[in-house]
Order: C-alpha cells, then structure tokens, then sequence
C-alpha cells in the first residue's frame, strides 16, 4: 500500500519524506489556505520539488470550463501533479476529458461505489473515498473500501482506490486489509503508525540491562 501525507506544510512533507516510506502528496484548498501567506501554485511548486511521486492539486471550479482552464494551469506546475477534480457530473467529464489526454486525475469526495464505478470508466488515476467522513456519519467507511475493492477486481479496473480522511491507526490497519491501493493521511497518523508503547517499554528494559552490566 502507498503511503501519502496528506497536508499543504511543507515542514510536515519534508519530515515525512525523510523517513522513505512517503510515496505522494493530497493536498486541497482548504489545507492550502490554513498556510498563512501561501500562494496556491506556489506552493504546489514547493512540495512538487521535494516530493517526485504524484501531488494533488485541486480546482476549486464547480463546472467543467472552469475545471480544464485550472487543469491546464495546474499541469504547468510539475510533470508529477494530479489533477484533483471532484465527483459530480462536471467533474467527470472534465475527468475523462482529462484522462484521454493522458492526464492524471483524482475524483475527490466519493461515499457511495457506485461514484466509485463510474470515475474508474472515466479513466480516473486515483478515486479517493473519504472513510472518517462516512464514520462521522454513522455509516461503514471501510466498507466502501471493500465494495470498490471488489468491484475495481471484478472488471479489472486500474484505477487506485485511495482511502482519505483517514483518522488514526485502525483505519489504516482496516484499510490495508481492505485492499486500498493508496493511504493518504495526516503527519499525526505517520508518527502513530511507528508507536506502541511495548516498544518504548522494550528499549528502556535493554538500556537499563546494558547499563548494569556495563557500568560507567
């Protein structure tokens, strides 16, 4: 399973992306906005430059027009930028316009399978349903994972399902036996999935021996 970060602070990427494990990037308006003095494209740049795998840039157009002008800015930007779009009618047009291209996408802001369906007949690179949103809910976030899963392998789609909204460790857990091909999520869940308290207790038990037996 891939590993995102999902976040618009490029101190976070950075961090995450000096452990090796960090395989791309999500980012959308509101992350971009909570970065005080930030220009959008600008910083799309920046994390393009220290990330190589796939960066998400999302349009803030609701209509298709609106939505190919932005691509075609955002395409500018690095050749490893995804294009962000979200899963309406426009934006699926906009998705197989895009993607007969030759262009990247990624549908945003999916919660039922049937979104999921058709996104991947349109030729997306990356569906991304929002699994915490779906808990916040009352409904079952992992279980979409699974139906898209199961549906993507049963016509042989190659569209990634990357789980979003992803909150802590269980999710991650759940989704990696789900099958999610892409796990985006914030630096807080990065550093969670490294702890475990037995862990901590484990290396102050052999520091402790080490320094009984080699006193001084």
């Amino acid at each position: 399973m891939e590993l995102y970060i999902d976040t618009a602070n490029l101190d976070e990427i950075k961090e995450a992306a000096a452990l090796g494990v960090l395989d791309g990037v999500t980012t959308n308006p509101s992350l971009i906005a909570k970065e005080k003095g930030v220009k959008y494209h600008d910083r799309l740049k920046e994390i393009c430059e220290v990330v190589k795998g796939p960066v998400s840039g999302e349009v803030i157009s609701t209509e298709y027009a609106g939505m190919l002008t932005e691509a075609e800015q955002l395409i500018k930007i690095a050749p490893n930028i995804v294009v962000k779009l979200p899963t309406t009618v426009d934006g699926l047009k906009a998705c197989k316009h895009l993607s007969g291209r030759g262009i990247k996408t990624n549908m945003t802001l999916v919660f039922q399978p049937l979104q999921a369906l058709m996104v991947a007949k349109a030729g997306a690179f990356l569906v991304s349903p929002f699994i915490g949103r779906l808990d916040d809910a009352a409904e079952d976030g992992i279980e979409l994972i699974h139906k898209i899963r199961a549906i993507y392998d049963t016509y042989g789609f190659k569209t990634k399902v990357l789980a979003a909204s992803i909150r802590h460790n269980k999710h991650m857990v759940d989704c990696a036996l789900a099958g999610s091909d892409v796990a985006t999520v914030p630096m807080s869940v990065i550093k969670a999935m490294l702890n475990h308290p037995l862990t901590d207790t484990g290396i102050k038990k052999f520091l402790e021996d080490y320094k009984k037996a080699f006193p001084g």
